[in-house]
């Protein structure tokens, strides 16, 4: 169906696995814009094929030139229709083309979103750990010592924690989060909404074990854990009780490791009320 679009970027999420949940609207402007400006057009030619879309394509993504980008911008100052999209999902989730947006804002160019797919959101609502209040990260730095930085950052934040990873970084990176974070409920997702689509759940050091046990799994994986609990962000009673019971008869420091062993709550933070209940109060 051909229809007049107003001149603009827009921004068209495209399915994650299953191609059969492109919607009616992206197919539409898909359909009608000038171009599609698209992360590698060998996949997304796959989609267009799929759907009978004739609409021409140009390669846009992280190492794109400044002269790719001033082609984009060109069209929509010419009040040219031109669609965005990514590999799978929603453009601009952990990829470049938020840069592309930030041009457009600044040019004051039309833009509009087409909602769709996005594996965190997928992930999410499939790992059975709270979905009420959540951070998506995106993916961990691959250098060991930043990494364990960003998780540490991370540690007594509240909140379900989302991020994206690699099937051969997936050993090290739940490793380093059981280290940082301490053994929290977690669960992994791939192949989302593929045939196989396997979503695993467990306890951080349950997930470690099971995958440092077998080859690494195949496709991109989104890894959902659970975030401080507020009972125990806000001193659970019950915890206070442990430290107290054990300062009786233990260092700060062995208490600290011992409960923090027991628990799954990180040394630093049983730690830091350790030494509170110890100190004398007024």
């Amino acid at each position: 169906m051909t229809i007049e679009l107003r001149g603009g970027l827009y921004i068209v999420s495209t399915p994650i696995g299953n191609l059969k949940d492109l919607s009616a609207r992206a197919i539409e402007i898909l359909e009608n814009v000038f171009f599609i400006a698209c992360e590698d057009t060998r996949v997304t030619g796959k989609l267009l094929f799929r759907y009978n879309i004739k609409t021409p394509m140009k390669a846009y993504h992280e190492h794109s030139t400044k002269r790719v980008k001033d082609k984009i911008l060109s069209a929509i100052s010419e009040d040219k229709a031109v669609a965005i999209v990514s590999d799978a999902g929603t453009p601009t989730i952990s990829d470049p083309g938020y840069k592309l947006i930030k041009l457009c804002i600044k040019n004051n160019y039309y833009i509009s979103a087409i909602p769709g797919a996005s594996a965190a959101i997928t992930g999410l609502v499939l790992s059975g750990i709270p979905t009420n209040r959540f951070l998506f990260f995106g993916f961990l730095s691959s250098k060991r010592e930043k990494k364990s930085n960003e998780l540490a950052g991370l540690v007594n934040i509240p909140t379900t924690l989302i991020f994206y990873e690699s099937p051969k970084r997936l050993v090290g990176t739940l490793q380093t989060m059981i280290k940082q974070l301490g053994n929290r409920p977690a669960a992994i997702t791939r192949e989302l909404t593929k045939k196989h689509e396997q979503v695993r759940r467990g306890q951080l050091n349950d997930l470690f074990l099971y995958y440092k046990s077998i080859p690494p799994p195949k496709g991109e994986l989104v890894l959902i854990v659970g975030g401080m609990e507020e009972k125990i962000a806000a001193v659970d009673d019950n915890l206070d009780q442990i430290i107290i019971t054990r300062l009786k008869s233990k260092s700060l420091r062995d208490t600290s490791i011992e409960v923090s062993d027991e628990t799954g709550i990180t040394k630093k933070l049983v730690y830091a009320r350790a030494l509170a209940l110890s100190k004398p109060k007024n």
